[in-house]
């Protein structure tokens, strides 16, 4: 039995299989956990955001971008502006002079919209895409009130401050998940000491992931993972026959008795976890684990402390 990829919609074979897409009506009613439509996408977010914030104070600067920290060479990615031509003339490198506030200076964000996002165990669940958007857009609502800029992974817009990047960011997120829609974002050519959030079910291979996040760490950026899972993901509570259909074209899969399987599935999960967490300890990332029977606010809290940590040169 391979890894868990459990990208999946269960219907027993004793009732009717629950719908995997969300009327909006039925979205507009969870304005906690909407994804569906811009406005109330927003609204999650920021009540997530406000609740969080009353515990927090803000990202720790060194400065204000004034103070000077560094020279270092020029990499693909810096701006032609940050160039301090005084000291490039001194050599043939072409160096970059960095202020102590740059070292934060930009969050990307990937959030994972493809189909297997769709997923939810039980209509009293928010989908795992709803939740991830929307802690996604809550992070980003925090980031710009302390000051930052964001910017979302894959869309090739440069980070933004101010609240008119927030609605960028939720009607992204907002428009339904595509066939086909990458589960992973590329590897783009972020600057130096950026910072990089990855959310998403992260159910693709170990070595899938580590492909994307060594290579961001390799460009010295930091960043974290959060994997965001439906409970049934996580423990797989079925009993009896039950049919697993692929949501990203993974086929059908019928067990006469899931019982039987559950300690194998479970452990292979928490193989996979095992190695993502050791994957994030390997490059200074941060890895943080989310149910979407949980609050949100916990993993945000989690991110903000992760995304706060000083950042050394």
């Amino acid at each position: 039995m391979r890894a868990p990829r459990l990208r999946l919609s269960t219907e027993t074979l004793r009732g009717a299989p629950p719908s995997a897409v969300t009327s909006a009506a039925t979205l507009r009613q969870r304005a906690e956990h909407a994804a569906a439509t811009l406005p109330p996408l927003l609204v999650a977010a920021e009540r997530v955001a406000a609740t969080v914030i009353q515990g927090v104070h803000g990202r720790r600067r060194v400065g204000q971008g004034e103070t000077f920290w560094q020279f270092r060479r020029y990499q693909p990615g810096d701006e032609i502006s940050a160039i301090d031509w005084r000291q490039t003339a001194k050599g043939d490198p072409v160096y970059v002079r960095e202020n102590e506030w740059e070292a934060a200076q930009s969050v990307w964000i990937w959030c994972d919209t493809s189909p297997s996002m769709a997923y939810q165990s039980s209509r009293e669940l928010p989908t795992k895409a709803e939740r991830s958007a929307v802690l996604c857009l809550a992070l980003a609502s925090l980031l710009v009130r302390a000051g930052e800029q964001v910017a979302l992974l894959g869309h090739h817009q440069p980070p933004r401050g101010g609240r008119g990047v927030l609605n960028r960011i939720a009607g992204a997120l907002s428009r339904p998940a595509q066939a086909g829609a990458p589960s992973l974002p590329g590897v783009e050519p972020l600057p130096r000491h950026a910072r990089v959030v990855l959310a998403g079910d992260l159910l693709s291979p170990v070595d899938e992931i580590e492909r994307i996040v060594r290579g961001y760490a390799a460009r010295g950026v930091r960043g974290a993972m959060v994997q965001v899972l439906d409970p049934a993901e996580d423990t797989l509570p079925f009993a009896g026959r039950v049919r697993f259909r692929g949501l990203e074209g993974e086929g059908d899969t019928l067990i006469g008795r899931v019982e039987t399987v559950r300690d194998e599935y479970t452990g292979l999960m928490a193989q996979h976890r095992a190695a993502l967490a050791d994957l994030a300890r390997a490059v200074g990332w941060t890895f943080i684990i989310h149910r979407t029977d949980k609050p949100p606010q916990t993993p945000l809290l989690a991110l903000h402390a992760a995304l706060s940590a000083p950042v050394k040169g």
